[in-house]
């Protein structure tokens, strides 16, 4: 299903794994995923990240944001063959891969656009979900009354690519609604990989 939103390139796929092969890939990325806590920098202050991460790339390139450069984690079975299926479905190749573990509902990303230079400038993030259902937000830029909320389903793709990142912002929110663990990776095109 492609969203039609002005300048922006967004499909979503709420079914690219079947229930069972979603169910089976949340347990082996919670499991064989090295996570970690950074402490990124927001407005001159350390913080700890409300999520845990794991960076991925070939060709061993670091990643950085907010004051934070990731370390290289090495490619995991279960997550190069995910790569693989994204891949098919983005119809590019992906060469790095942020992966993020939302604990619970406290756990969020806040509003920011994946533009770092690194990235490209047109760059393509094929966002898979797997666990709890979580909501995700897309704000434009400069018209912030022109939002679309989606519901992230356990074995969904949502892709992202064009100017989606130049004019578009997007977060998971915090909630207070009981909600249990997602796992959540997002494959994305890398300048000179």
């Amino acid at each position: 299903m492609d969203l039609d939103l002005p300048g922006a390139s967004i499909t979503y796929m709420p079914r690219l794994f079947s229930p069972e092969e979603a169910d089976r890939l949340f347990e082996e990325l919670l499991e064989t995923t090295p996570w970690n806590q950074e402490t990124v920098v927001v407005y001159g202050r350390r913080h700890p990240q409300p999520r845990l991460t794991a960076w991925f790339a070939d060709d061993g390139v670091s990643y950085s944001y907010s004051g934070l450069t990731l370390a290289v984690s090495n490619w995991t079975a279960c997550l190069r063959g995910v790569r693989e299926v994204v891949e098919l479905a983005a119809g590019c190749r992906l060469p790095a891969a942020l992966a993020n573990l939302y604990r619970d509902g406290k756990d969020s990303v806040s509003w920011h656009a994946d533009d770092e230079p690194e990235l490209g400038p047109t760059p393509v993030i094929g966002s898979v979900s797997f666990g709890a259902p979580r909501t995700f937000q897309l704000r434009h830029r400069n018209d912030r009354e022109l939002r679309r909320d989606i519901t992230l389903l356990s074995g969904s793709l949502l892709v992202m690519a064009e100017d989606t990142q130049r004019n578009w912002v997007h977060r998971v929110p915090k909630t207070s609604r009981h909600v249990g663990p997602r796992v959540n990776v997002t494959f994305r095109t890398w300048r000179g990989a």
